[in-house]
């Protein structure tokens, strides 16, 4: 008799704030398991491919480990892996603050037996805290904040499949000029705006522009075992001091760690 052939199982179910329908889904064979973020049917995530997320915040974070009382936003939780990538690249006394929109993903993160386990439970790293909610109403909280400490040093996006591929339509506003200029007046003097994508978008480096912002992007591998590549924009504050070790010259071939 024939070995049934394994086949995606749906574990779980949440809406969005729009109404989409998210789906937890998980496969397992004899050779790995594996789980999926699905919107309305359309893959958002996949636990074997996160190695350009990890880079987001590789890059994004660079230099914030010798930076006393950093301060880090990641709007999105995901699958884990943004938010450990951002709790390896700070110090003891770094706060790293997740945003997300959908409370049942904090909770499958939550979960060992779920999302948890994948990126070693960053959720119980106590210089983590989780806010759910709309990652835009938090930036534009901190955009009309008073003092420094209230701002943050990253600002890392990693919500939606591109500026223009969106998971939910409110995260439209996060794209726009005055958006991403609330993003600005939401970083410390010599912050970084990191945004990722699957795919590069002309305009959208325009708008980081008009913004206010002096932007770059990098090409990077989307780290699962094939060559496709993802996309990143790292965005300062247009004048500002370049901090050692997270900027280097916009007339160079950027280029990735040998690891990618």
């Amino acid at each position: 008799m024939p070995t049934p052939t394994p086949s995606w199982q749906t574990l779980d179910r949440a809406l969005t704030s729009d109404g989409s329908e998210l789906t937890l889904c998980w496969f397992e064979d004899h050779f790995s398991e594996r789980f999926a973020l699905r919107v309305d049917g359309q893959e958002l995530m996949h636990s074997n491919s996160h190695g350009s997320e990890e880079k987001l915040a590789f890059h994004g974070c660079a230099g914030l480990a010798a930076r006393p009382k950093a301060r880090v936003l990641v709007g999105g939780l995901g699958m884990g892996f943004t938010a450990r990538a951002a709790l390896d690249r700070v110090a003891a006394d770094a706060e790293v603050v997740v945003v997300e929109a959908v409370s049942q993903v904090i909770v499958w993160n939550r979960d060992p037996g779920l999302l948890g386990q994948l990126a070693g439970m960053p959720l119980g790293d106590p210089r983590l805290s989780v806010v759910e909610g709309d990652v835009g109403d938090v930036i534009e909280r901190s955009a009309v904040a008073t003092t420094e400490a209230e701002r943050f040093d990253a600002i890392l996006l990693d919500v939606d499949n591109g500026p223009t591929a969106l998971s939910t339509f409110t995260n439209r506003r996060l794209y726009t000029v005055a958006g991403l200029a609330s993003a600005r007046q939401a970083l410390r003097s010599d912050g970084v705006l990191a945004v990722w994508s699957t795919f590069a978008d002309a305009r959208f480096t325009a708008r980081l522009g008009e913004a206010g912002f002096a932007a770059r992007t990098m090409r990077v591998l989307a780290g699962d075992g094939t060559q496709r590549r993802h996309i990143l924009w790292l965005a300062r504050p247009a004048g500002a001091a370049q901090g050692a070790g997270r900027e280097v010259s916009s007339r160079k071939r950027y280029r990735t760690p040998a690891a990618i």
